[in-house]
């Protein structure tokens, strides 16, 4: 196997079953690579979304004023009453520690997989995996600020 990167359009790609002969078959491989790569990005965001908890805010709480308007009654009077969420029970606690796990074994799988497609080195794979990974970060990264 050659150690440097080439442009042909037959490579094995993962598995013996996934043997790539012709154009056809490179632009369909190319196009699967990159849906992994953009689910791999969106695993991301989502196991942080997961780990999002909501911090519980207190009327009384005034972080970012002064410490003059911080003790007045009139500034804390002002700020809208925000509802706490309930503690989650550690049913929901451990299930969602689960999903969390869960979704970190298939993002390391998933990555292990995109790397052993570029160490095919076909350049089509690696520009593949390379524009799912800018176009799963671009779909991401605005969910990260929403969170």
């Amino acid at each position: 196997m050659s150690m440097t990167f080439e442009a042909g359009s037959s490579v094995m790609l993962l598995f013996h079953f996934w043997d790539v002969q012709g154009p056809a078959g490179m632009v369909l491989s190319v196009f699967v690579v990159l849906l992994l790569t953009v689910l791999y990005e969106l695993l991301k965001v989502w196991r942080v979304w997961l780990g999002k908890r909501p911090s519980p805010f207190h009327s009384s709480d005034c972080r970012g004023s002064t410490a003059a308007l911080a003790s007045s009654l009139s500034e804390s009077s002002l700020d809208p009453m925000e509802q706490t969420a309930p503690a989650p029970s550690p049913m929901n606690r451990w299930l969602l520690r689960g999903i969390q796990t869960a979704l970190h074994i298939l993002q390391v799988t998933l990555g292990y997989m995109l790397m052993l497609c570029v160490m095919s080195y076909n350049t089509w794979i690696f520009l593949g995996v390379i524009l799912g990974s800018v176009l799963g970060y671009f779909i991401g990264f605005p969910l990260l600020g929403q969170i």
